[in-house]
């Protein structure tokens, strides 16, 4: 015990327990985060039955939204795996899942600004523009943030910050990632295939 003692920085007080204050922290943060998503998407469906096909100045095309969408999922099964693995204490599992978790977010971001460089209207082409760019852009910041909240745990995780008797934090950070994952599949969905099998 003393030499983990050592090993591990001071930590705020519950951040060593399975369920720290972070992670009430974090789901307090989806919760609101998951309301402002529904406001959009509600506001989108309404707007599109609102309108004839024409409100669209382009069909949503899924030469790179599909594939982007493949690379979140996929970095949400590492998160998941390295998690599992801090809870068994295998610390190169646990960077490596992290690790490509981090690199399959930030080709998400990289792949979603092609796209939005590739797009034949703007931000101030009508409504439609308005809301793709609005939805899409909150999705793309909170990917950000996600990002930088999974560099810190790489760090941690390859300083020897993580473990079995830490895991709060990866806990609070992966909960936090497959939120991420699973409102882009909201948006993919109405977005990108509604207007594709409905239209």
């Amino acid at each position: 015990m003393a030499d983990m003692a050592l090993h591990y920085p001071p930590l705020q007080v519950g951040a060593g327990r399975r369920l720290g204050v972070g992670w009430w922290g974090v789901l307090g943060l989806i919760a609101t985060e998951g309301a402002l998503f529904i406001y959009l998407l509600f506001g989108y469906a309404y707007s599109a039955l609102q309108n004839d096909p024409s409100w669209m100045p382009e069909q949503p095309a899924l030469r790179l939204s599909l594939p982007n969408t493949a690379l979140l999922l996929l970095s949400s099964v590492a998160v998941w795996w390295g998690e599992r693995a801090n809870r068994k204490g295998e610390r190169r599992q646990v960077s490596l899942g992290v690790g490509i978790a981090l690199l399959l977010g930030i080709a998400f971001v990289a792949i979603q600004l092609l796209e939005w460089h590739n797009k034949s209207f703007s931000l101030r082409s009508g409504l439609y523009g308005s809301l793709f760019y609005t939805i899409t852009g909150f999705h793309m910041a909170h990917v950000v943030v996600g990002i930088g909240s999974l560099a810190a745990l790489l760090c941690w995780s390859l300083l020897g910050y993580l473990g079995p008797v830490r895991n709060a934090p990866l806990l609070a950070v992966a909960a936090y990632w497959h939120f991420v994952d699973a409102v882009w599949l909201a948006v993919f969905s109405t977005l990108y295939l509604s207007p594709l099998l409905l239209g």
